[in-house]
């Protein structure tokens, strides 16, 4: 039985022309409204979108980052008087049927997050073990500094309440985005509960882009952006963007 907020379902993409189509006809078959973010894709991505009328479809001229597709996709959502928002990646590493379990999981919180490492049960493939080092050293740090028991800080299956994405004011645009958002999160006192979801990790090599691929320089972007965030947290201000190494490898502009 299907949640009866009415929710918006989101995907960022960015180059995923192998992927879009698979991935939307399952989605569209658990989600009602979905909305794809092209966050300027160069693969042929845009022209498999715009065949399409089973979903509603903006597109950023250039390619902005990861953060700004999903601030793109707050926004729409809160436009148009959303109940609530899913947001799903589009590499076919998250399971569409489980859209419904995290729209009811957020009918009791603001913010319903998976988690990949609350239960090992259904996995497919590991994930790189840097990937995972440094996504258990930022997962114990947001804890230790917002006073949080996240498990997992970077999946990008989650949904949110309407009410507590007006909330929010989310600015960077690159992959450190979930940083600054937990940090609002946690300063607004939004309810945060997490939802075990498969640990899915494709066999095919997935980039951050330039040199956010080098573990040592993602982690020291990592934590500027939430020392930044923590930091304009405090004194009751919007965060201010961070240009991560070589972002004009990877998003052209900022807005």
């Amino acid at each position: 039985m299907m949640p009866t907020l009415r929710f918006l379902t989101a995907l960022p993409v960015y180059n995923e022309a192998s992927h879009v189509d698979a991935v939307l006809d399952e989605v569209v078959r658990y989600a009602g409204d979905v909305l794809v973010v092209d966050d300027g894709s160069t693969d042929g991505t845009a022209d498999r979108l715009a065949r399409r009328d089973d979903i509603f479809y903006v597109r950023h001229p250039r390619n902005r980052g990861y953060g700004a597709a999903l601030k793109t996709a707050f926004d729409y959502a809160l436009r148009f008087r959303y109940d609530a928002l899913v947001t799903i990646d589009c590499d076919g590493q998250h399971e569409p049927q489980r859209i419904g379990q995290l729209v009811t999981a957020c009918c009791d919180a603001d913010i319903a997050s998976g988690s990949r490492y609350l239960s090992d049960k259904g996995q497919a493939g590991e994930a790189p073990a840097e990937r995972r080092q440094i996504n258990v050293q930022i997962t114990r740090e947001l804890n230790e500094r917002l006073g949080l028991s996240l498990t997992d800080a970077f999946c990008g299956f989650k949904a949110y309440r309407g009410a507590a994405l007006a909330q929010l004011n989310v600015m960077e645009p690159g992959y450190g985005m979930p940083l600054e958002l937990w940090v609002q999160a946690a300063h607004l006192g939004l309810r945060i509960v997490e939802v075990p979801v498969p640990l899915i990790y494709l066999e095919e090599e997935r980039s951050f882009g330039g040199s956010l691929d080098d573990g040592r320089k993602r982690l020291e972007y990592y934590h500027r952006v939430m020392d930044r965030a923590i930091e304009t947290a405090a004194r009751g201000g919007a965060s201010e963007a961070i240009l991560a190494p070589d972002a004009d490898k990877w998003w052209c502009e900022v807005s």
